[in-house]
């Protein structure tokens, strides 16, 4: 690149040197004097033409010594250990999260809470497939023979509506969603209702 613009520095020159002879004699007119002007704006293009491809080949030389020198840098990537944080709320998720297996109902004077085949208890966080609302159920009370699916359709979940049809009884909890009903004096194995769509929907302990 420096041989060409010294290779141009000479042309313009030459031409300069030429066109002052020329003046000197006295034999340049008015045209001559033109053209020779027209000349030099051009080689005086040519040269600042040059001059900014230059500047442009350094910089684009210099930016690719830049991006050679940041590919050989390393890049630490941060490793992707699982933090004493979410382990712990893993842990609380697993712990808070049971659910009944199998799923039991009972009376009044069985125990509530997470029913397995060792503790058998019943379960208190039902909800319904069907209907998906919450079971809710009530101690020392059975349900009236006449309830029907319209009932509890309007009626629940509000007790004050639902005492109509519920009677005082000891030992028997009553149970009810949106589309069924039962009532229950003893431990039962919800898998022998098939009828019945609940499902224990998970405990909180």
């Amino acid at each position: 690149m420096a041989e060409d613009l010294d290779a141009l520095l000479d042309e313009v020159e030459t031409k300069f040197c030429r066109l002052q002879a020329r003046g000197a004699v006295g034999k340049r007119d008015r045209g001559g004097g033109e053209q020779a002007a027209g000349e030099r704006d051009r080689s005086t293009k040519i040269l600042t033409k040059a001059v900014i491809d230059e500047e442009d080949i350094e910089d684009i030389i210099k930016d690719i010594i830049d991006e050679s020198s940041f590919s050989k840098k390393p890049m630490k990537l941060k490793s992707k250990s699982a933090s004493p944080t979410s382990e712990r709320n893993s842990v609380s998720i697993q712990a808070h999260g049971k659910s009944c297996c199998p799923v039991y109902l009972g009376g009044s004077s069985t125990p509530r809470g997470v029913g397995t085949n060792i503790s058998q208890r019943t379960c208190d966080q039902l909800r319904c497939t069907g209907c998906d609302f919450h079971v809710s159920h009530y101690n020392d009370y059975q349900w009236d023979k006449s309830c029907d699916y319209l009932f509890f359709r309007n009626n629940m979940p509000e007790l004050s509506k639902l005492r109509a049809k519920m009677i005082k009884k000891k030992g028997t909890r009553a149970y009810a969603c949106q589309c069924s009903w039962r009532s229950i004096d003893e431990l039962t194995d919800l898998r022998t209702d098939r009828q019945l769509r609940w499902v224990c929907g998970k405990h909180v302990e």
